[in-house]
């Protein structure tokens, strides 16, 4: 075990989790919603002497200042990027750092902890589809509003499917029945589908990694081998900084 944990943070649109990690296992991991970023304070009062801090943040400039503020002054947190190649995997996008650096993470996360062609699947406000290739080369993603967005876009844009209660059934026969079984049906469909194009590229049959608030909504629903991972972007972070 190294001196000191380390501190890992991945800063959503919706949540903020966090975990400490001694070296050999997590002491703690936790949440808290970003529209409460200073309710991190009071949650980390008890967290370990810390030898290094990790932070992952799509969340905006104005949450980072939040965070900065929280955090001890020292270790000096690291903010990643996705860059081109880290930790085993290599960056297919044109431009690497346009890559979301929490979607970068979960893919060196689910590299470390299961190897192989992967879909990586993180269901949050958006839901984010990521294809990793056998050799470690992430080829590409989709990005898909959650069920959540998708319920409300058709609530704000139409006059009589205004947001409502509902449950998947395979023939809905109620519109807050029909408006969930069509968000779940087209999440279920996108993560498919990508494990269908990834397979035709002569992989072998890739498996679905799948995290975030979203997942127990999705995961009953694929036809697939899934392996539901609660905080997949967090074990990113903490490969990254074992590298570090």
């Amino acid at each position: 075990m190294m001196n000191g944990a380390v501190l890992v943070i991945d800063a959503g649109n919706t949540r903020i989790k966090w975990g400490t990690h001694d070296g050999a296992h997590w002491l703690m991991q936790s949440w808290v919603d970003t529209a409460r970023a200073a309710q991190l304070k009071r949650a980390l009062a008890g967290a370990p002497p810390l030898r290094a801090v990790v932070v992952s943040n799509v969340a905006g400039a104005a949450v980072r200042e939040k965070i900065l503020q929280i955090l001890p002054p020292t270790p000096a947190p690291r903010w990643i990027k996705s860059t081109r190649a880290q930790c085993g995997v290599r960056n297919g996008y044109d431009h690497p750092a346009q890559l979301g650096c929490d979607r970068w993470a979960a893919l060196i996360g689910a590299r470390r902890l299961y190897g192989g062609p992967a879909v990586i699947v993180n269901a949050g406000t958006a839901l984010t589809v990521d294809a990793l290739a056998g050799d470690g080369v992430f080829v590409g993603g989709m990005i898909v509003p959650g069920a959540e967005l998708m319920r409300k876009a058709l609530a704000g844009h139409t006059a009589a499917l205004k947001l409502q209660p509902g449950k998947f059934s395979f023939f809905p026969n109620t519109t807050g029945d029909a408006i969930m079984s069509g968000a779940i049906n087209a999440l279920a469909g996108a993560i498919e589908r990508m494990a269908r194009f990834l397979a035709e590229t002569g992989q072998r049959q890739p498996a679905c990694v799948l995290s975030g608030g979203g997942a127990a909504l999705i995961e009953p629903h694929l036809n697939l081998e899934v392996k539901v991972v609660d905080n997949l972007v967090l074990e990113g972070l903490l490969t990254i900084a074992h590298e570090g």
